[in-house]
């Protein structure tokens, strides 16, 4: 489904945010991303977008290269406050992409009641973001990509502002979605156990020049929740092998062998 190869970013001044980056993501996978604090998570999160060129390398989409943002695609940000209109209610900034897709007016409030509903937020679609909180608000982010239908949702860090309880609410609830929905996702986060929580597969990237460092399989059982499968005794070897090549891109090390 997504496509990632040999991509390079270079920014003026001869910053390299991205080295030399190469990996897949099938169809219906849910795959995070995670690496140290500067390695240009977003900046590569951005090319696959189609928001920044690359300076080698391509993305290709089911296909098809990613030459600016494409149709099939939805993103969901980390700083949700600045994605929403505040002018705009719930309803009529769920509402807002589908209008660009002209979609019928009956079919663009079946598809906004619909991913309302599965967000936790059906009798809110009348009210401002202003008036909500901020992971409510982060909810009806994600309510409007629900709503486009994308093949691909690819997502930055956007449980990074959110209190713990209500970013592992928002953690289940991706989860729920994406099995029902069957959306593929990339998941950008800076959280070691949300990466192992989540994912079926997680992409660990080195230091800047970014390279892709391991690729781990998780092999946690499909159903999870936040009580049992965090003290699964998996799941503690998991996250400690992802902390371990981490630190290892933070040192600039050798990854350590595979669990």
């Amino acid at each position: 489904m997504l496509e990632v190869s040999h991509l390079k970013k270079v920014y003026d001044g001869g910053v390299e945010a991205v080295g030399d980056l190469t990996f897949t993501v099938d169809p219906g996978d849910l795959v995070c991303l995670v690496g140290p604090s500067g390695c240009g998570k977003t900046t590569l999160l951005r090319c696959i977008a189609g928001l920044l060129q690359p300076t080698a390398g391509e993305v290709r989409l089911d296909g098809s290269p990613v030459t600016g943002p494409p149709p099939g695609m939805a993103v969901v940000f980390q700083e949700y406050g600045r994605s929403l209109f505040p002018w705009m209610n719930v309803r009529d900034n769920v509402e807002l992409p589908l209008k660009q897709k002209k979609l019928p007016k009956a079919r663009r409030r079946e598809l906004v009641d619909s991913s309302l509903e599965a967000v936790g937020l059906a009798d809110r679609g009348a009210a401002f973001p202003w008036q909500l909180s901020g992971g409510m608000q982060q909810r009806v982010a994600l309510a409007r990509a629900v709503a486009y239908e994308p093949e691909v949702l690819l997502m930055d860090e956007p449980f990074a502002a959110v209190d713990a309880q209500t970013r592992a609410d928002l953690e289940d609830l991706v989860r729920s979605l994406w099995k029902r929905l069957g959306v593929t996702i990339l998941f950008v986060t800076h959280d070691i156990d949300e990466a192992v929580y989540l994912g079926q597969h997680v992409i660990m990237l080195s230091a800047s020049p970014t390279v892709v460092q391991e690729r781990l399989t998780v092999d946690l059982p499909a159903e999870r929740d936040q009580l049992h499968t965090r003290a699964d005794d998996r799941f503690t070897k998991l996250r400690t092998r992802v902390y371990e090549q981490i630190q290892a891109a933070k040192r600039g090390t050798a990854p350590t062998p595979t669990i």
